[in-house]
């Protein structure tokens, strides 16, 4: 979902000629090859981003050279791409994504396992964090 927000927002001016490649992945292979929940797809085109695809893989790592941010939803999965990027090395950063959540650092719980408002919660917190890391990384930028 954080994908699919982030890349609605980035796909067009003023952050289009800004930010390059967007993707995202997990730190396991659970749904290696599947498409996104309905239910995130679901929040998603009710708030208005249609055109989001996406097939879940694993993290590889030729991502921490490939990008420049990774960004963790909670602090396990930022504990196992901080253990993995020191065996391998890589020029990203690598964050928990709440910590553009604009005050103390917040992880995106993971809605699957739980009802539709987790969806909604997740999709907020993932348009705030978006948001906020364009405006700290691009301070002189209006969106």
């Amino acid at each position: 979902m954080a994908e699919g927000i982030f890349r609605s927002l980035t796909s067009k001016p003023p952050y289009q000629a800004k930010i390059g490649l967007v993707d995202s992945c997990g730190t396991g292979a659970y749904h290696q090859g599947a498409d996104p929940d309905d239910r995130t797809m679901a929040t998603l085109v009710e708030k208005g981003i249609t055109d989001y695809e996406h097939s879940a893989r694993k993290v590889k790592s030729s991502d921490f050279d490939t990008f420049d941010y990774i960004f963790a939803m909670d602090r396990d999965n930022l504990r196992d791409l901080q253990r993995l990027q020191q065996r391998i090395g890589g020029k990203a950063k690598v964050m928990l994504f709440g910590e553009f959540s604009g005050r103390k650092p917040e992880e995106i719980d993971d809605p699957y396992y739980g009802g539709r408002n987790g969806f909604t919660v997740a999709y907020e917190q993932a348009m705030r964090f978006s948001k906020n890391f364009l405006k700290q990384t691009f301070p002189d930028t209006e969106a």
